[in-house]
């Protein structure tokens, strides 16, 4: 069968202050376009499927028409797990009906009342699909009945062998686990919450599986290994994503061969880097699509009051400016102006002088009384 992997989608995610939906309904089409073009079998997703425990409710209705378009109206299985950002309780709250539907959901280690253990494999004509929810070390001691588990690579060692004991030869076994694989890297947008890698899975342990469909990482280049791959996420959620390709595999068991498929950014993310009166000049400010997300680098050091504004008249959709030699330092002789006996505006003035080491031009001084007498008058107001 084929095999289409992808994860980590993120739904109701911001990039600062800019909502990704538009980019995220972008993805999602390319997605399904593909899923129709390779006339893939079955579509995995491995985990984060929100960006939040408690997601938005224009979030909710967005993944479920993605995911009522993939598996009612376009009739493809859907094999998933929940991530670090879910809620597992919320996201699993209806899987138990949705199997009728071939959407096989797993998102905590538990067993039921009628002994249905979350690894119990989900079988396929030619293959086996072991699904593992993200999880913590602790909250595996009572699903395996052994209070030794310490760390994920403790836990993971038992889920491993949970699903061999399952394996039929007759089939392919893929495992999809939302987890940090030792000797991957991770990009900024990534919570990593590794403490002496006590949260590391060693890749090894997952040697006996034709193909380990990883959520967990952006990047799709984090893992160099034969069988386990990371499908990274489908939209660029971080500056540091800036040159990731972002795409999913296609993963044929039959060959046991897996293939990249990229996909498009429907909106580019741009690096800057200069001056405020060199990035306000036309022609580099021509040069950046006004819908790009822009990330400015400041050479400036003195303090700019309305650098925001005015680079948002040039680049409609600044995400985040910071300074590469950062602010000019307030002189060792600095008065404490608050206890010396002056007025507003000499404060006012006295401290520019001192932090930017300029004085205030004639406009400069028209505007501050300006604005000093309008306070004064709302007080006495």
């Amino acid at each position: 069968m084929k095999i289409l992997h992808t994860a980590d989608w993120h739904i109701g995610k911001k990039l600062y202050e800019y909502d990704l939906y538009d980019e995220q309904k972008y993805a999602f089409q390319q997605i399904k376009e593909i899923a129709n073009k390779y006339a893939v079998d079955a579509i995995v997703i491995a985990g984060d499927l929100y960006d939040r425990s408690i997601p938005s409710e224009q979030a909710i209705r967005l993944l479920e028409s993605m995911l009522v378009d993939l598996n009612i109206e376009n009739e493809f299985p859907i094999i998933a797990i929940s991530g670090n950002h879910d809620s597992a309780r919320r996201l699993g709250a209806a899987k138990r009906w949705y199997e009728a539907r071939k959407y096989y959901l797993r998102t905590e280690l538990t067993v039921s009342e009628t002994g249905v253990r979350t690894l119990d494999a989900v079988e396929f004509a030619d293959t086996q699909f072991f699904l593992v929810p993200f999880f913590n070390p602790k909250s595996t001691r009572s699903y395996f009945n052994n209070e030794k588990i310490e760390t994920m690579s403790d836990a993971m060692k038992c889920v491993v062998a949970e699903c061999k004991k399952q394996f039929k030869p007759n089939k392919a076994h893929v495992l999809v686990g939302h987890c940090f694989v030792a000797g991957s890297s991770h990009e900024d947008s990534e919570i990593q919450s590794m403490v002496g890698g006590l949260d590391e899975v060693p890749v090894d342990i997952f040697k006996d599986f034709d193909y380990v469909a990883l959520g967990h990482l952006h990047n799709k280049n984090a893992l160099k290994a034969k069988n386990a791959k990371y499908s990274g996420s489908p939209v660029k959620f971080s500056l540091s994503e800036i040159k990731n390709q972002k795409g999913v595999y296609i993963y044929d068991t039959l060959t046991k061969t897996e293939e990249f498929v990229a996909l498009k950014d429907k909106t580019p993310i741009v690096k800057i880097e200069g001056s405020l009166y060199e990035l306000c000049q036309p022609s580099k400010y021509r040069a950046v699509p006004d819908n790009a997300f822009v990330f400015v680098t400041l050479t400036d050091r003195e303090v700019i009051p309305t650098v925001m504004q005015q680079l948002k008249q040039c680049y409609p959709r600044v995400v985040h400016v910071e300074r590469k030699y950062g602010l000019i330092a307030l002189k060792e002789n600095t008065i404490n102006l608050l206890e010396a006996k002056l007025t507003p505006f000499e404060v006012t003035s006295q401290f520019f002088s001192q932090t930017q080491d300029r004085e205030l031009t004639t406009q400069d001084k028209d505007v501050l009384q300006k604005i000093i007498d309008e306070v004064l008058e709302e007080d006495q107001q």
